[in-house]
């Protein structure tokens, strides 16, 4: 939100939290909720900028430290009061490769970071939300990864496919204090990751090929466009995505914007 802009919506005052804010999905996401004249908490692993004009609460906090995430989450609600929104993004995609050549510790790191990392931010919310009335919203970044198997992705597919059943968990754990549990695939957006994808040679990643296509035609989503869909699909009472009968969340992709050829 520019600064002297005035800004009307089913959004205005709400409190959101995004975790890995510094680039990529986290940024423009941070930007967009901010220019709805939605109060942003951002972290990353070194503190985000904050968009210009946002009343935002920034700083650096590692996510696989379950001590510094709530305390993240304290400061968050000390400052604005309460926290409606919560984003899980900060993830990693490596390493990439065959299973069987992974080092250990980069196999270790990369769970610490995407699941972990999730959960800490997962349970730091929920315990928020018991605190007070009037439920809130919680969304995990998944990926197409979590249901579809890519060779090289094998750590990365099994981090989004926990991400999805953590999601699903806590979804119903929490139906008592109405938190909404969302895990969404955000589709293919054109981020330092996926420049990293296009890198990697196909003897790592047999399907790189795949995602130079989709780079050729340009057939990518934005930040702003994802942050959007969360809003309505998650966030926006009136439009929001329920879930299942007997389920606890929702997972869903991010949709193609309007026009896109089919």
């Amino acid at each position: 939100m520019a600064a002297g802009q005035d800004v009307d919506g089913p959004f205005v005052g709400l409190v959101a939290v995004v975790t890995g804010a510094s680039r990529g999905i986290g940024a423009g996401m941070a930007g967009h909720f901010a220019r709805q004249g939605i109060r942003v908490g951002l972290c990353a692993r070194s503190a985000p900028v904050a968009p210009d004009g946002a009343d935002a609460l920034v700083a650096a906090v590692d996510v696989t430290d379950p001590a510094a995430v709530d305390g993240f989450a304290g400061e968050v609600a000390g400052r604005f009061g309460r926290i409606d929104l919560w984003v899980n993004n900060a993830g990693v995609l490596g390493p990439i490769g065959p299973l069987a050549e992974a080092d250990p510790s980069a196999l270790g790191a990369h769970v610490a970071i995407n699941v972990l990392g999730v959960v800490h931010g997962t349970a730091s919310f929920a315990r928020h939300v018991r605190s007070r009335p009037g439920g809130g919203t919680l969304v995990n970044l998944s990926s197409g990864a979590a249901t579809t198997p890519y060779r090289g992705w094998a750590v990365y597919c099994a981090s989004k496919a926990a991400v999805q059943m953590l999601t699903e968990v806590v979804g119903l754990e929490e139906q008592a204090s109405d938190l909404a549990a969302y895990a969404v695939a955000p589709g293919v957006v054109d981020t330092d990751m996926q420049a990293l994808i296009r890198a990697t040679p196909e003897s790592a990643f047999p399907d790189v090929a795949r995602f130079h296509r989709l780079s050729d035609e340009d057939a990518f989503v934005t930040p702003e466009w994802v942050a959007e869909s969360i809003l309505v699909g998650c966030v926006d009472r009136a439009t929001r995505l329920r879930p299942a009968p007997g389920r606890g969340s929702v997972a869903f992709r991010v949709p193609d914007p309007p026009g896109r050829p089919g």
